[in-house]
Formats: structure tokens, sequence, C-alpha cells
């Protein structure tokens, strides 16, 4: 009885790093299912209803004068946009040159990294896992769409000047996806919200649950994505070197931005240190594989260029889910460190 008892307040308690592991396993057991063109079709249901329903659902739970306090926080937005555009590009070149000195991984490879480090932030990630942890998801949510529409335009010219390439993105195409997937939902949540106030205030939906949950159908998806692609046709050392560095990577930029972030240079709340820790060091999927693909239009090197992209996108998911417990009591309790 005890034991049933300790094992149903565990599982309570943790129940989103079991889902977690779960949504991974499920990935690997049979991912045609969450694949791109299977089953479960997330081109659809993930591309747009999830995230459709992860930003009406931030529109709704959000209080509109926390989103205007948000959009006046210039020096938090100020810093992740500068640390996401400007020095990961810059860092990831010297993890290029120690990875090139070395000889550890092709120089298609290293290209790869110097990719991801020109992506912008995901649209949807950042934003879920700090509303889950419950940092400044309003702050979430604008650097979110601030990031991914400079990115739009930043990416490209990032990535002619450090490879040289050329191509046209089509910026119309994605400032389009971005409005209806992104702003559309939360400007309809904002414009509800003051109709049912009283009624949510009363029930107390369950807002952060829904979005926990859509986020571990966004990772299922992702992972069947990664464990289903046919192109990463490598040798498992040279895998297993870009997974390490990968994981490397994204542990020393969040440790980074956390210490800057608690830094007196900068000396934010707890609740703006998680939303700078997410939305800083995230790098976007889907505004980054339709923009190489365009970019690399017909290049024979294009599938292992993208492998440190796919690679850091269910990376960063994971990191962020497993970390988002100790955040979460970091938040609580002044004199726990999340590391």
């Amino acid at each position: 009885m005890v034991s049933r008892l300790i094992m149903t307040t565990f599982i309570a308690k943790n129940w989103f790093l079991i889902g977690l592991f779960m949504a991974i396993f499920l990935a690997k057991l049979e991912p045609s299912v969450g694949k791109k063109g299977g089953i479960l079709m997330p081109e659809i249901t993930i591309k747009y209803f999830a995230v459709c329903l992860i930003f009406l659902n931030s529109g709704l739970s959000l209080k509109s004068e926390e989103f205007k306090k948000a959009m006046s926080q210039v020096q938090l937005h100020t810093f992740i946009q500068m640390f996401t555009m400007m020095f990961i590009p810059v860092f990831m070149q010297f993890v290029a040159i120690v990875l090139t000195n070395h000889g550890l991984l092709s120089p298609t490879l290293i290209n790869g990294f110097i990719v991801v480090s020109c992506m912008p932030p995901p649209v949807s990630s950042a934003a879920i896992l700090t509303k889950a942890v419950g940092g400044n998801d309003a702050a979430a949510i604008f650097n979110s769409a601030l990031g991914s529409f400079i990115g739009i335009f930043v990416s490209p010219v990032l990535i002619l000047m450090t490879l040289g390439l050329s191509g046209d993105v089509p910026f119309f195409k994605i400032f389009a996806q971005l409005c209806c997937t992104v702003v559309l939902p939360i400007m309809i949540g904002q414009y509800i919200r003051p109709k049912i106030v009283h009624w949510m205030e009363e029930k107390k939906p369950p807002f952060g649950t829904i979005a926990s949950c859509t986020l571990l159908l966004i990772i299922y998806s992702a992972f069947c994505d990664t464990f289903s692609n046919k192109d990463i046709d490598l040798p498992r050392s040279e895998l297993v070197t870009v997974m390490f560095c990968v994981l490397l990577i994204q542990m020393f930029l969040l440790y980074t931005v956390f210490s800057v972030s608690q830094s007196s240079w900068c000396s934010f709340s707890r609740a703006d240190t998680v939303c700078a820790m997410y939305c800083a060091t995230h790098k976007s999927l889907t505004l980054g594989i339709p923009m190489l693909k365009i970019m690399y239009s017909g290049d024979p090197t294009l599938s292992f260029i993208t492998i440190p992209l796919l690679m850091y996108h269910p990376c960063q998911i994971l990191l962020g889910g497993l970390l988002a417990p100790k955040l979460r009591t970091w938040m609580l309790e002044e004199k726990v460190i999340p590391f």
C-alpha cells in the first residue's frame, strides 16, 4: 500500500519526464507513425493544429498587462536576440576551428554546425518549455515570434557571409505561416479572454498541462522524423561525435545564459532567466529546413549539412525537458541551484 502510494506520488510529480522518455521510446519503436507523411500527419497536426493550440492556449492564459509588460522589456529582448544571432554564430566559428584542427568531423558536417548557429529561435518549443517551468512565458512568446521574424531575413545573410552560398528564401511564405500559427492564435486568445475570464478564475483550466502534453506530442514527432531519416547514412562514430558535440554545445550555451543572466551585468529575475535560457539557446528546425532546401537546392551535400540541425532540434527539447523540473524548483526555492 505504501509502495503504491510512493509510486503514485512519484508518477504524479514526474509525469512529464516519464512522458518524455515514453515519447522517445515510442518514436524509436515505430517512427513511421509520427514522421512527416505518416499516420499522424505531423505536417498538418503538428505544424498547424498543435502550434496553433499552443499559442491559443497562451493567448487565453496570458493576462494582457503581462504581455504589454513583456513587450517593454527591451534589455531582455536585446540580450536574447544578440546572444542567439551574434554570440552563437561567433562561438560556433571557434567550435568549427577546433573540429577542423583535430579532424573530428568532415568539412560538410562542420559546415552543418555553422548553419545551425545561423538559425533563428523556434516558434514554439522555447515558449512551451518556459511556460511549463513557470518562467516569463509572455516574454518567451514575444521573443520567439520576434526572433523568427528577424531570422527570416538575417539567417540567410549569415549563411551567405559564413559559407558563401547563394539562393532565394520564401520570405512571404514563412512570414504568412508565422502570422497564421503564432500571431493570429494569440490575438484570438487575447480577444476571447476578457469574455471568459470569470469562468477561467472559477474553473482554473489546466493551461500548463495542455501545453506540456502538446510539447510531448511535438517531441514524439520530432524524434520520429529523426529516427526515420534515411539520409543520415554516416559511420556510427561520426554520428556519435555529432551527438556528443551537440549536447556539449547546448549545455555550454545554457550554462552561459544562466550565468550571465544572473550576473551583475544583467540581474534578470528568475522568470526572465528561464525565458532567456530557452529562447536564446534554441534553434528552429521548422524555419531552418525550408531555408536550407532552397539555398542548397541541387547540392548533394544537403542531407549531411542538415544532420547537426536535425540532431540539435530534438536534443534541445530533451535537455530542456530534463532541466524543467530543476528550474521549476529553482523558481520556487531561493537557495536551490538548477545545475
